[in-house]
């Protein structure tokens, strides 16, 4: 790795006051060997004159990290609005509910599943969510330009038990990749963390900085030092999503809303 970057506390405590609740550990269940991160993102459609916004809710993560076909969702509490009778949901036909999103490497879960089998338990989900402010647009992918950069990943380590799955900020670099177009990872990846939202910061005028979702922590490829692990953006993963199928039959409370809370932070240095 290059010199040390200098980590911005700042900016990871604005990550967590808004993003905590928004990561789901999930695994593979009966002691599988597959760990892995997603997050709630809410794609915003359109917003009227009255300020009522209408967006799709989906989990996102890594499509490698989805191939199995029973899984458990570790759960917090703080992730449901009334008390949990588990720590744990059980997802059955798991690979089968994750949507490609062409050759990015991400998959998404329409959100729709998850708010049924909330209600179908007595509870409600209590969650934060990536949201249009927050997530990268291509004009602040462009502003990153060429050199490293200092990022941060919000993933859920696998502990000693298997089931901990703690959440943890995971400090390192995101660089272009050789094409220049795409960009990688360079640090520790924990296992569990594939999948997880990539945060960085950018600068603006008058010494702010603005704190954005990147992307899409994805499996590493290559080999030997080589190996890196690439990042899908957020500049895509709108593309893609965008052409998806119109879902089916989806739950109207899940998807219109008053605007949602900005999720962008500035501040002054």
């Amino acid at each position: 790795m290059s010199e040390q970057p200098a980590y911005d506390r700042s900016l990871i405590d604005a990550m967590l006051s808004s993003c905590r609740r928004a990561t789901l550990p999930y695994q593979q269940a009966h002691r599988g060997d597959l760990f892995g991160t997603a997050f709630w993102f809410n794609d915003l459609l359109s917003e009227d004159a009255n300020g009522t916004a209408t967006y799709d809710q989906y989990l996102v993560t890594a499509g490698a990290s989805t191939l199995c076909s029973i899984a458990e969702i570790r759960m917090r509490p703080e992730l449901s609005e009334s008390a949990l009778s588990a720590n744990g949901l059980l997802m059955t036909d798991f690979q089968q509910g994750w949507i490609p999103l062409g050759d990015s490497g991400v998959s998404v879960l329409p959100a729709t599943a998850l708010h049924a089998l909330a209600r179908r338990k007595g509870w409600a989900w209590a969650t934060d969510e990536i949201t249009e402010g927050l997530a990268a647009k291509a004009e602040d992918i462009e502003a990153l330009g060429d050199a490293p950069v200092s990022a941060y990943v919000l993933g859920h380590d696998v502990g000693p038990d298997r089931t901990q799955r703690e959440q943890a900020v995971i400090l390192g670099e995101v660089m272009r990749s050789g094409d220049g177009h795409g960009f990688v990872w360079r640090g520790p990846v924990p296992q569990g963390c594939v999948g997880a939202p990539v945060f960085v910061g950018i600068g603006l005028e008058g010494r702010n900085v603005k704190l954005v979702c990147l992307g899409v922590l994805l499996s590493r490829e290559g080999e030997g030092e080589r190996a890196l692990n690439p990042v899908a953006t957020f500049d895509r993963i709108r593309t893609d999503m965008r052409r998806l199928p119109e879902q089916e039959a989806p739950a109207p409370e899940a998807y219109s809303a008053p605007p949602p809370r900005s999720r962008w932070w500035r501040r002054r240095v």
